[in-house]
């Protein structure tokens, strides 16, 4: 019972929240003109949503990170299938890949934008990295987990390697690769909507830097409470498509926070 009350409870927190904001506002504890009620805010999230610009603006920022995630997605999930089946492979490349990987995402986009100039191109390439490492540290977490029993019963019916690493290895490391792709995807909402705050003029994020420059608290801080609607929705709905795909995994006991 406690379990199933949890939501409701974060949920209360947040409304509690949200209405402690109105009256801060409202009652001047917070008095500037930068801080507007949460009703004013409401309004011009209405107004944007009604007049179509916000959604588009959502959706172009929803199909950069979604591009970025299949193409950082799929090439983390085989170069961790290659790192864990090939110790060659690692050894070459695992030096490049550790020399690359603490490299604030911020500081790629200035080389990004000489190379790639400011259009979509640069943006789906900057979340594609972002998205890159988290899949693939955790692919080669899972391919390592995978038991032993079950490689060498496939040996024993004389299943190929390749075959061994799409029928045995890649289902069992699943588990591992969508944990990474769910870190992934918060780290590539939260990288494309900076990519568009730095560089070119499309999506949420550069909507959101034009709104603090024009002083329009309202509009900026309707973005601010779409962007986090937007992300727990992912999050959500990443979580249930988790349950499906491996339905077996959490009917072992796992649990999914």
């Amino acid at each position: 019972m406690r379990a199933a009350s949890r939501p409701s409870s974060g949920f209360l927190l947040i409304l509690g929240l949200l209405l402690l904001w109105e009256i801060s506002a409202r009652s001047g504890w917070v008095d500037s003109p930068n801080w507007p009620p949460l009703s004013t805010v409401l309004a011009a999230l209405g107004h944007d949503t009604w007049s179509g610009e916000l959604p588009v603006l959502i959706g172009g920022t929803l199909w950069r990170m979604a591009a970025g995630l299949a193409f950082g997605g799929v090439a983390g999930v085989a170069t961790g299938l290659l790192f864990a089946t090939l110790p060659i492979a690692s050894r070459l490349l695992g030096p490049t890949v550790e020399l690359i990987r603490p490299i604030p995402i911020p500081a790629v986009i200035p080389p990004l934008v000489l190379f790639l100039g400011l259009d979509n191109t640069m943006k789906v390439t900057v979340v594609a990295l972002t998205v890159f490492f988290p899949v693939l540290t955790n692919t080669v977490q899972g391919v390592r987990a995978v038991e032993a029993d079950a490689l060498a019963m496939g040996r024993t019916f004389g299943i190929g390697a390749l075959r061994r690493a799409w029928n045995i290895v890649l289902p069992a490391s699943l588990p591992y690769i969508l944990a990474g792709f769910r870190v992934a995807l918060a780290l590539a909402l939260v990288v494309t909507v900076v990519a568009e705050m730095i560089a070119g003029e499309q999506g949420v994020g550069h909507y959101l830097v034009m709104m603090q420059f024009a002083g329009r608290a309202p509009e900026m801080y309707a973005t601010v409470l779409v962007l986090a609607v937007l992300g727990y929705a992912l999050n959500r709905g990443f979580l249930a498509m988790e349950r499906r795909t491996i339905h077996w995994y959490f009917a072992l006991g796992r649990q999914s926070d």
